[in-house]
């Protein structure tokens, strides 16, 4: 290699665009972590408030298929009738012409709200990609960003709100970047999403938000039997996953296929969400159900909770109400995960923690994401028996996911690219998978 003055001069170009980009990315980081952090502190601070009203006042439960209306009405009023929610922001990160309007974030924040208030079984996750992708690529729009920049903003409002609201900024960050097509992560939003989401979790903890942690009682020493049994119950939540993904898309088409009135079609639901209340004779299944996790991670849990928390939140968010999925897939692997677990000689606790862990990376397929969310949730004393339960959970809950817009750009099975969307069989002769 020749030292030329061709060569320096280049290298001096290369470092002043390194650097340049680097603080492009530090300033835009502060403004979206703490935008986001201030939207998801009084988001976390609005369902926390709703919650607590609904379970001291368990009649306004009936009040659910009016709730409905509202937010039906609401949307429509505000031009979004085919809103698609997460599958719109995901899908922006890959198709320009997929555009996340600003107005998706208030909408989202308050019907959410509303959900959660009535007794709608849904979670807070994915009204916050929501949330922060509309900031984050209104931010991008803003100030005149070319396309490939405001993808990054997404991304980093994405990041910022989930850390704001559950107090997992490095879950967060890779889970934003590993999400959007499965086989690639953005490597070039990750310096940015980090700081973003960082920033976010401090802005909560300076307004005195706990972040998210479970004490287990019991994490088993790695041994032959244990690494064993944590791959049976990492099976069975695989197909746990698989049942909850189809479930989801085939309540949605079944609500709109003999419902074609969208106010219709979230009354009827509510009917039944109220009926199966009644039917249960509990309110363990309304809301998020973050006490009902609690209590698997200690080792109690009904045998049938995963199975009615799945029909709850697949009414729920099929009709057309509004959160997010992610929490309900906490709650289901851990009910499923703390039966199981106690079944096959494992601790409940922790049964509970390895089956929320593994439902999580079988329904929005980041295994990356999910070890670092054991970490995160439970510490990291076991983190090669959650590395392996995540590795089997996602090789075996297959094409599916939560969300339809995500790809999976390389085969579970070999290393063979596929490029498919989620939830669709492979059309492939010589490769079928």
């Amino acid at each position: 290699m020749l030292f030329t003055k061709e060569y320096w001069l280049n290298c001096i170009d290369r470092t002043k665009r390194y650097i340049k980009t680097f603080i492009k990315w530090i300033i835009c980081s502060i403004i979206i972590g703490t935008t986001c952090g201030a939207v998801g502190t009084a988001f976390h601070y609005s369902v926390e408030y709703v919650t607590k009203y609904r379970d001291s006042h368990s009649w306004i439960i009936y009040l659910l298929p009016l709730a409905g209306l509202v937010i039906i009405f609401l949307y429509r009023s505000c031009g979004l009738k085919h809103d698609k929610g997460t599958n719109l922001v995901i899908g922006s990160i890959r198709n320009s012409e997929y555009n996340v309007p600003f107005r998706m974030a208030p909408l989202i924040f308050i019907s959410t709200a509303i959900t959660h208030l009535f007794g709608g079984s849904a979670g807070r996750e994915g009204a916050a990609l929501q949330i922060g992708g509309s900031i984050g690529a209104s931010i991008g729009k803003l100030v005149k960003m070319n396309d490939n920049d405001k993808h990054i903003m997404t991304l980093c409002g994405m990041s910022a709100v989930f850390a704001a609201l559950f107090g997992t900024p490095v879950t967060a960050a890779l889970f934003s970047v590993e999400v959007i097509s499965i086989g690639i992560l953005y490597y070039s939003a990750l310096v940015p999403c980090i700081l973003s989401a960082t920033i976010a979790y401090a802005i909560t903890e300076k307004f005195h938000i706990t972040p998210t942690y479970f004490i287990l009682n019991q994490v088993p020493d790695m041994s032959l039997a244990t690494g064993i049994r944590v791959v049976i119950l990492a099976v069975v939540v695989a197909i746990v996953s698989i049942l909850f993904c189809l479930s989801m898309q085939a309540t949605g088409k079944a609500f709109k296929k003999f419902f074609k009135n969208q106010y219709v079609r979230i009354f009827v639901g509510g009917v039944l969400v109220v009926l199966l209340t009644i039917l249960v004779r509990s309110n363990d299944y309304n809301g998020a159900g973050m006490n009902i996790i609690e209590q698997a991670i200690h080792g109690e849990a009904k045998p049938e909770a995963f199975l009615l928390k799945l029909i709850f939140t697949c009414i729920t968010i099929g009709c057309g109400f509004r959160g997010g999925e992610i929490v309900p897939s906490f709650f289901i692997g851990a009910t499923v995960g703390c039966t199981v677990g106690g079944w096959i000689g494992l601790d409940p606790g922790f049964g509970a923690a390895m089956g929320l862990v593994c439902l999580f990376c079988g329904v929005v397929n980041c295994p990356l994401a999910s070890l670092v969310l054991s970490i995160e949730l439970f510490g990291a004393s076991g983190i090669l028996l959650f590395a392996i339960g995540a590795s089997v959970s996602y090789m075996l809950s297959g094409y599916y996911s939560l969300y339809s817009e995500q790809k999976i750009i390389y085969s579970k099975l070999r290393p063979h690219y596929v490029n498919l969307y989620t939830n669709q069989e492979v059309k492939t002769i010589e490769h079928d998978e």
